[in-house]
């Protein structure tokens, strides 16, 4: 059994990377991170990545590089990353299990680390 994969891209965001990446000739992927701030305590953050960290959790899906920062690892842990146009936003979206709130505006989120062990349990009795 590998690594736990941090989070997983949807086609439309694995998309809207590769677009990112196509439009920018320096840049390999984004980067997701999470930083406090917001009504809800915190916020994610997603920058280019010119030069990947050694340190950051990795994950590629056709060809879309997504890097995810050590200290937001723990709190994105099983959390699927999509990309939406709607009338009122277009961006990322994070459905994640670790979310406990989020802010009215969808801005901001309240999130609590991933719990490993109820994790690898449910691994083990799933094998």
């Amino acid at each position: 059994m590998g690594r736990f994969t941090v989070i997983s891209l949807t086609d439309a965001a694995a998309s809207r990377v590769r677009e990112i990446v196509e439009n920018r000739d320096d840049a390999q992927g984004i980067r997701v991170g999470i930083k406090k701030g917001g009504c809800a305590g915190m916020e994610y953050t997603i920058d280019l990545v010119t030069d990947p960290s050694a340190k950051d959790d990795h994950v590629e899906r056709d060809g879309a590089h997504v890097w995810v920062a050590p200290e937001a690892a723990l709190y994105l842990l099983g959390t699927e990353m999509d990309f939406e146009v709607t009338t009122l936003r277009t961006g990322f979206t994070f459905r994640n299990p670790n979310q406990s709130s989020a802010c009215g505006c969808g801005e901001s989120v309240e999130l609590k680390p991933a719990d490993l062990k109820a994790l690898a349990e449910a691994r083990s009795q799933a094998a």
